[in-house]
C-alpha cells in the first residue's frame, strides 16, 4: 500500500509487532468451555447448591454487596457461572459476566506465578539471599527495640533474609501498618508513593526489618518486591511480563494493571458498607493502587495492582488446578506448582500468633509462595481437601483451588466493610463442600 511505503521503518516495525502479538494471542489462547454441566454429573447436589445462591443473594438483600460473579468448577467442568445483583448501584446497572473488578491482593498469586516462571528459567533459587538479586538490601538491619529516649535500636540480622522468606512473608518486611519506629518509617518515607519500583526499593532499603528473618509471619510489601524482581530478572516491565507469559497464553483478555477507555463501562465501582446509614457507599478504594486505573502505572504493584474479570481469574486458577496447564498451553510444570502451593512457614510459627484477619497461621494452615495453604484440613478445622490453596483481595474477591477434590472456585465482589473481609470467603467454603455429596464422581 502507498501509505505503508511512505511510513517510516519504526512505524512499520511497530505495526508488525502489534500484528504478531495479536496473532500470538489468537494462536495460544486456549478454548475453555464455560457452559455449565449438571452439578450431579460431577458430584454436587443442585438442591444443596441453593445454599450458595442464598448466601450470596442474602448479602445483596442486606445491602452488604452490590453484586457478585461466581464460578464453580470441578474436574475442569463448569458447575455454575452465576451473576448476582448490580454492578453500579447508583445507575442501577446489572452485574454482568464481563464486569472488570479490582483484584487487589489476589494479584499476589499471579506475581507468584511470574516468579515461578523465572525460577524455571534458572533466574533465582529459594535458598538464595534476597540481596543476591537486590544489592540495595545487602546491609539491612533489624529493629531491636528502643533506647531510654525512644530512639530505635537496630542489630544485624541473624541470617540474610532469603528468597524463600520473601515468597512466604517471613523475611522481616511489613506493610508499615504498626506503631513501631521501623513500621512508622514506611509512611515517613512514602514507600507506597514511589513513581517507579526502583524508588520503592531505594526507600525500603533505608528501613530496618521489623523482626529477625524467619521469626514471624507478617503480611507485607514482599510481593511488591517480587514485582520489582520480575522486572529486573526478565528485562521487561511487570505488565509486559505478565501479559506475555500469563495473560495472553491463558486468554485472560481483560487482565492488566489498568482499564483502557474502551472497557471503562465494564469497570465496577468500589463500595464499602456504612453501618450508620445501612447503605453501600461508593469509594475510590485506592490501597496504594491508582484510584482510577485509567493508565498503565509507572510503579505497578505486584502485591495488589491487577484488574480482571471473573473468567480471567478462573482461567488462571484452573491452570494451577491442572498442574500448570490450560487447554494445551503450559505455564508451569506440575512440580513447580506443587512447590508454590506447599506450606513454607516453619512449624514454630504455626501457633495462631501470626496471620491477617481470619487467615491465621496454625497447625494445618500455612502459607506457600504467595498463597495460603490448607495442608491438614482436620487440624485447621476446615472442610477443604488436603492441599487446598487460596487467597483474597481487599475488595472482597476470593478464589480457591482444591487439588484433592479437583475444585476451583472464583468469586468477584467490590466491597470493603472492615479490615477483616474474610467471613464470606469462609462461609462459601462451608456451603460448597456441603453440596459436594458424591466426591468420588
Amino acid at each position: 500500500m502507498p501509505w505503508m511505503r511512505r511510513a517510516g521503518p519504526r512505524l512499520l516495525a511497530g505495526i508488525a509487532l502489534l500484528m504478531a502479538a495479536g496473532a500470538a494471542w489468537a494462536q495460544q489462547a486456549p478454548v475453555v468451555d464455560m457452559t455449565p454441566v449438571k452439578p450431579e454429573n460431577v458430584g454436587f447436589s443442585s438442591q444443596r447448591l441453593e445454599r450458595l445462591h442464598a448466601l450470596i443473594q442474602g448479602e445483596i438483600d442486606q445491602k452488604q454487596l452490590a453484586g457478585a460473579v461466581t464460578i464453580l468448577a470441578r474436574h475442569g467442568k463448569i458447575v455454575e457461572y452465576r451473576v448476582y445483583g448490580e454492578k453500579d448501584v447508583a445507575a442501577g446497572t446489572p452485574m454482568t459476566r464481563d464486569t472488570i473488578f479490582r483484584d487487589y491482593s489476589m494479584t499476589k498469586p499471579v506475581t507468584g506465578v511470574a516468579m515461578m516462571i523465572l525460577l524455571e528459567q534458572g533466574k533465582w533459587l529459594p535458598m538464595d539471599p534476597i540481596a543476591k538479586y537486590i544489592p540495595e538490601f545487602a546491609h539491612l538491619k533489624v529493629q531491636d527495640g528502643v533506647d531510654a529516649t525512644g530512639k530505635m535500636l537496630v542489630t544485624d540480622p541473624e541470617h540474610a533474609p532469603t528468597m524463600n522468606e520473601l515468597m512466604s512473608h517471613t523475611a522481616g518486611f511489613t506493610y508499615g501498618n504498626g506503631t513501631t519506629p521501623a513500621e512508622k518509617m514506611y509512611g515517613e518515607l512514602h514507600v507506597r508513593d514511589g513513581k517507579t519500583l526502583q524508588e520503592m526499593i531505594n526507600r525500603l532499603a533505608q528501613i530496618p526489618l521489623v523482626y529477625q528473618p524467619g521469626k514471624a509471619w507478617v503480611y507485607s510489601f514482599s510481593v511488591d518486591i517480587q514485582g520489582y524482581m520480575v522486572e529486573k530478572l526478565s528485562g521487561q516491565t511487570l505488565p509486559e511480563f505478565m501479559r506475555e507469559h500469563i495473560f495472553a497464553p491463558l486468554g485472560m483478555k481483560d487482565a492488566g494493571f489498568y482499564v483502557p477507555a474502551n472497557k471503562r463501562r465494564r469497570f465496577s465501582p468500589g463500595y464499602h458498607y456504612d453501618a450508620k446509614t445501612g447503605r453501600l457507599v461508593e469509594e475510590e478504594m485506592a490501597h496504594g493502587a491508582p484510584t482510577d486505573y485509567a493508565t498503565q502505572p509507572t510503579a505497578p504493584s505486584g502485591g495488589g495492582g491487577l484488574v480482571a474479570t471473573a473468567e480471567d481469574y478462573y482461567r488462571f486458577a484452573q491452570m494451577l488446578a491442572n498442574g500448570g496447564e490450560l487447554g494445551g498451553v503450559r505455564i508451569l510444570s506440575p512440580a513447580t506448582v506443587k512447590l508454590m502451593t506447599s506450606n513454607h512457614v516453619p512449624a514454630s510459627l504455626l501457633t495462631g500468633e501470626w496471620g491477617i484477619g481470619m487467615h491465621v497461621m496454625r497447625p494445618g494452615f500455612g502459607y506457600g509462595y504467595d498463597c495460603a495453604v490448607v495442608y491438614d484440613p482436620a487440624e485447621a478445622n476446615l472442610p477443604d481437601g488436603r492441599g487446598t490453596f487460596f487467597w483474597d483481595g481487599a475488595a472482597g474477591t476470593w478464589f480457591w483451588v482444591d487439588p484433592t477434590n479437583d475444585i476451583v472456585f472464583v468469586a468477584m465482589i467490590q466491597r470493603r466493610t472492615s479490615p477483616d473481609n474474610h467471613s464470606l470467603l469462609y462461609r462459601s467454603h462451608a456451603v460448597v463442600y456441603g453440596a459436594l455429596v458424591d466426591p468420588g464422581k
